[in-house]
């Protein structure tokens, strides 16, 4: 017998299935292609059908199982009526189809074969992304500890307290950054999980839905409709990695990784902020005076320089050009620190 938490969800799955109908209908108003106008009808359908579906669960249980109006957010992205918005707003079931439909739809021929290849994970970003992250975490530490020792320098406090105000921002910054990683790597695992229990229950209540919704995506990417079917069926027929299949081809999602580990994101986040931050901060652990202040700077503007040209490894630009963009932003940052710092420590001590 379902509880009022079973009921609960019942009602959300049949509203995010009544979007998914509202949306995919609209896109096959606006499309002008008819084949693809077809495959986004027949998704609409496949949509309603999965509704119906959660209707007959809330009739078993006894709650009203009367079908919901489309939500305000559906409709508000059925008006604008553009595929890219629309693909950004669906509910994560959708964001799938909706990415490779769009994409689809801007072509006589379906997705292309780079787009392919990069969807399917034959060509994965993963170290460009892990590089990226690794740059801006460093960088992120490196200039706000660069600001912070700078305006608390300005004040005209000794070495010894700057050092300990950099520490301290050090610590609290790299926990923050650490916290915020952990809580984002998380909450997506747990959304992954979640998503996947429900195209398991799918899969195990409608197959032949979810057989034919896996037909109609890959004749979004361009399969002709019997090769299409004939790719889903063989797919279906093996149930060991049939709910894998589905996992990545409707939802985007990777079974086995989920978005990666919350811990490791986590402790990268916490060192890299902290390497970042060493270097204007270690000059004064030292040094004193003015030479603290001049050597934190330069040290920094160095490592502001490397990460600038590290940074175009991933855009291709210029590395001077990168380099030097990213010195004058982050001592730019330092300066109006040292100064706001120093305004404030003659108001104090005057």
């Amino acid at each position: 017998m379902a509880d009022k938490k079973d009921i609960a969800r019942y009602r959300t799955n049949l509203q995010k299935e009544t979007d998914g109908v509202y949306l995919y209908s609209v896109l096959a108003k606006n499309e002008k292609q008819p084949q693809m106008a077809e495959v986004f009808q027949k998704l609409a359908a496949s949509e309603s059908k999965h509704a119906a579906a959660w209707q007959t669960r809330l009739t078993d249980a006894g709650a009203d199982a009367s079908a919901p109006r489309p939500s305000g957010r559906a409709r508000i992205l059925g008006y604008d009526g553009q595929p890219e918005a629309e693909a950004g707003g669906m509910s994560a079931e959708e964001k799938s189809h909706a990415r490779l439909l769009s994409l689809a739809g801007g072509g006589e021929r379906g997705v292309s074969g780079g787009t392919l290849a990069q969807m399917e994970g034959r060509h994965r970003t993963g170290g460009g992304n892990a590089l990226r992250a690794a740059v801006l975490g460093a960088n992120d530490g490196l200039v706000s500890i660069l600001s912070l020792t700078m305006g608390v320098a300005g004040a005209n406090l000794t070495s010894h307290d700057v050092f300990v105000a950099g520490a301290a921002g050090l610590l609290a910054g790299a926990g923050s950054m650490a916290l915020g990683e952990w809580l984002s790597v998380q909450s997506s695992r747990e959304l992954y999980q979640h998503q996947i229990k429900i195209e398991k229950e799918e899969l195990e209540q409608n197959p032949a839905e979810e057989q034919a919704e896996l037909s109609l995506i890959y004749q979004a990417k361009g399969l002709p409709e019997k090769q299409a079917k004939e790719l889903a069926a063989a797919m279906m027929a093996d149930r060991a990695s049939i709910l894998d299949t589905l996992a990545r081809e409707e939802l985007g999602i990777d079974p086995q990784e989920l978005g990666g580990s919350a811990y490791v994101a986590a402790l990268t986040s916490f060192f890299l902020f902290a390497f970042g931050a060493l270097f204007p901060l270690l000059p004064f652990a030292f040094l004193s005076g003015p030479t603290a202040l001049t050597t934190s700077m330069a040290v920094s503007a160095l490592a502001l320089f490397s990460t600038g040209a590290a940074i175009t490894l991933m855009t291709g630009r210029n590395i001077f050009y990168s380099g030097m963009r990213q010195v004058i932003i982050g001592l730019a940052a330092a300066l109006i620190t040292y100064g706001i710092g120093r305004l404030i420590g003659v108001t104090v001590s005057g």
